[in-house]
């Protein structure tokens, strides 16, 4: 497992730190567009509820995360082979 580090340096000084309230930074701020969650998409997946065999989910669990994308994948390959 990798370990957490501090965020911040073990010798840092917040008094040393800039003051962000003043020298036109607040007007800086204001200017940039706020983007959350994650970046449009042209065709954005859609949220299902799919029964399977419980063997089907172990053998693409298996394989460790990101095991809903490969059954996406494998779906779509089957789609295309017919």
């Amino acid at each position: 497992m990798i370990e957490n580090k501090d965020s911040i340096e073990k010798d840092f000084d917040p008094d040393t730190a800039p003051d962000l309230s003043r020298d036109g930074w607040p007007e800086k701020f204001a200017k940039v567009a706020v983007r959350r969650g994650r970046p449009p998409v042209a065709r954005p997946k859609v949220s299902t509820t799919i029964r399977l065999s419980r063997d089907v989910i172990d053998h693409f669990r298996a394989d460790g995360r990101g095991w809903q994308t490969r059954i996406d994948e494998a779906l779509r390959e089957w789609i295309g082979s017919r």
